[in-house]
């Protein structure tokens, strides 16, 4: 009777219990990070803290292309508005800094005779194919004369590129030769061609 009873003492089998973990049951939880102790966020609840909609993944493949077209189409319409805008952000290596804003607005401010140069040549090259001597004669004195007018033209031009160059921008490191090239370049562009478009219009003081 003693033997039975002292087996059956709650006090012992406590003591023979073996001692489970307090936190096994956290141990197995998949949302808790081992080590770390802090539950990692559901895709729902990550979802959930994104800003705007999520959209839906696509069902098949021809609609994965075409919302990658879509998007693809989007961000080549902004870049070139934003090109078009003078955007530094989206702007060529050629075109972005300080200087070169400056020297476009010094071009598009006036009125160029190279836009007239493109035209005068253009009607210089038809002549050729017109068996008149005298209308040769006279497209060639026509083209003759603006060629002239072009390269005093261009040397006002730089001149005034140089100057404002040097009063707004002092401490530039670019090439003033090349600020130069640049104006004259766009100057022979027909306005509405220019890349980026004037911000400025024609007859502004600058």
């Amino acid at each position: 009777m003693r033997l039975l009873r002292r087996r059956s003492d709650p006090a012992d089998v406590e003591r023979a219990a073996p001692t489970e973990p307090a936190a096994a049951g956290d141990a197995l939880d998949p949302r808790r990070t081992p080590g770390k102790g802090k539950a990692t966020p559901r895709r729902r609840e990550a979802q959930r803290r994104r800003t705007g909609p999520v959209a839906p993944p696509p069902r098949t493949r021809r609609e994965a292309y075409r919302r990658q077209r879509e998007q693809g189409s989007d961000r080549r319409a902004e870049m070139r508005e934003g090109m078009r805008s003078g955007d530094e952000r989206y702007l060529m290596a050629r075109d972005r800094g300080p200087e070169r804003r400056l020297v476009r607005d010094i071009v598009d401010s006036r009125r160029n005779v190279g836009v007239l140069f493109l035209l005068i040549a253009l009607v210089y090259a038809s002549s050729i194919f017109i068996p008149s001597l005298q209308v040769k004669a006279a497209a060639t004195s026509l083209w003759l004369t603006v060629l002239l007018l072009l390269i005093i033209d261009s040397v006002l031009l730089g001149l005034r590129i140089r100057k404002l160059v040097r009063q707004e921008v002092p401490d530039t490191t670019q090439s003033m030769r090349s600020l130069v090239f640049y104006g004259i370049t766009r100057a022979t562009m027909i306005r509405r061609w220019r890349q980026p478009r004037p911000q400025v219009p024609v007859g502004n003081r600058i």
